[in-house]
């Protein structure tokens, strides 16, 4: 088994891969996110290609496995990072309250094939969030709380915002950050563990 490397500082795509059981190491990419594309799939696509480039680019190309991630939230056509500020949570909760949305991660692998070659391979996954109505003093109660700065859609479906989730449908734990069930399939396919 290669040498895995997370490119990622996120410490709920740490916890994933260790639900799973793989060991491996954090090297967060310094990438600045800016996309071209505009449709959710092919901007978590190249996002995550980015990332894992500037990460493969710092290891020097040797027998390691590098991982890495983007996730993002899409309602009704709009796209949803990471909230700027609290005044942008409470927007972004506002557009999901009641309403189907869309999370997205899209996962690039690079590593060396057993002839000295490098490989690269994409692949997104999507999951539907359905949620409850919340009202305004709950998404103000919420975002005070400070769980949702971080997070893509401003919500944690692990942390209190499990209280306003009516259904998932596709991977829960891509909704976290990081479909972990589709990536060890896809390693299994590729031979990398």
């Amino acid at each position: 088994m290669k040498k895995i490397i997370l490119a990622s500082a996120s410490p709920r795509r740490k916890e994933l891969l260790e639900q799973i059981g793989l060991e491996f190491t954090v090297m967060p990419s310094d990438v600045e996110e800016n996309p071209t594309s505009t449709l959710p799939q092919d901007v978590v696509i190249e996002l995550s290609k980015e990332k894992a480039r500037d990460v493969w680019e710092k290891t020097g190309h040797d027998d390691s496995l590098v991982i890495s991630a983007d996730t993002i939230v899409s309602v009704e056509g709009e796209i949803l990072g990471k909230p700027k500020d609290e005044e942008d949570a409470v927007r972004m909760l506002g557009l999901l309250s009641g309403k189907e949305h869309q999370v997205y991660t899209g996962i690039t692998m690079i590593w060396i094939d057993g002839e000295g070659k490098q490989e690269e391979y994409s692949f997104y996954v999507c999951t539907g969030v359905l949620m409850y109505r919340m009202n305004r003093a709950e998404i103000m109660e919420y975002v005070c709380g400070g769980e949702p700065m971080d997070k893509a859609g401003a919500y944690a479906v692990q942390g209190r915002a499990a209280a306003f989730i009516k259904s998932v449908r596709g991977e829960y734990s891509n909704v976290v950050g990081l479909p972990v069930g589709r990536l060890y399939q896809e390693m299994k396919a590729w031979d990398l563990i």
